[in-house]
C-alpha cells in the first residue's frame, strides 16, 4: 500500500470526545471516540496534483478548510478506535490513488447474436398474431 508510511502518520492530529449511544456508566466517563483529523491543504509530504485528487475524491470527507476527518466509535477502548480510524484512513488514500484498468470492449459471441435474433423473431411473431385478422 501506498500511504502506510510513518512520515504521513506525523501530520494527523488525534481528538478524543466522549461516544454517543447505548452503554453503561463506562460511556459516561470515557473518552473513546477518536478523531482523526488531517489537513491535506497543508501537507508537506504530498505533491500539489496528489492535493488537488484528494480533495476531489474525498470531498464528502473534507471540510470547507481542506482538513479530511475520519472518526470511529466502535471499539471499547481509544486506543482500537485510534487504530481503526487510522486504517480507514489508510483505505481512502490508498482508492484514490488506485489506477483503474481500462475497460476492453468486446464484441458478442455468435450465440448470444443467435440467442437474440430468435428471440426478436419470436417477439415480431407474437405482435404480428395480436393484429386484426381477415374475417371470411
Amino acid at each position: 500500500m501506498r500511504f502506510r508510511s510513518p512520515d504521513l502518520q506525523t501530520e494527523f492530529t488525534f481528538k478524543t470526545s466522549r461516544s454517543g449511544g447505548a452503554g453503561g456508566q463506562h460511556v459516561n466517563k470515557v473518552e473513546t471516540k477518536v478523531q482523526l483529523s488531517f489537513d491535506i491543504k497543508l501537507s508537506q509530504l504530498l505533491t500539489d496534483i496528489e492535493k488537488e485528487l484528494l480533495l476531489h475524491k474525498l470531498s464528502k470527507y473534507i471540510t470547507l478548510d481542506g482538513v479530511l476527518q475520519v472518526s470511529s466509535q466502535d471499539g471499547r477502548s481509544q486506543h482500537t478506535n485510534k487504530l481503526d480510524a487510522l486504517r480507514k484512513t489508510y483505505k481512502l488514500l490508498n482508492k484514490c490513488f488506485e489506477i483503474r484498468k481500462k475497460r476492453k470492449p468486446s464484441s458478442p459471441t455468435k450465440a448470444s447474436l443467435a440467442k437474440r435474433k430468435v428471440s426478436k423473431q419470436r417477439n415480431s411473431e407474437v405482435k404480428r398474431l395480436r393484429g386484426k385478422q381477415d374475417l371470411e
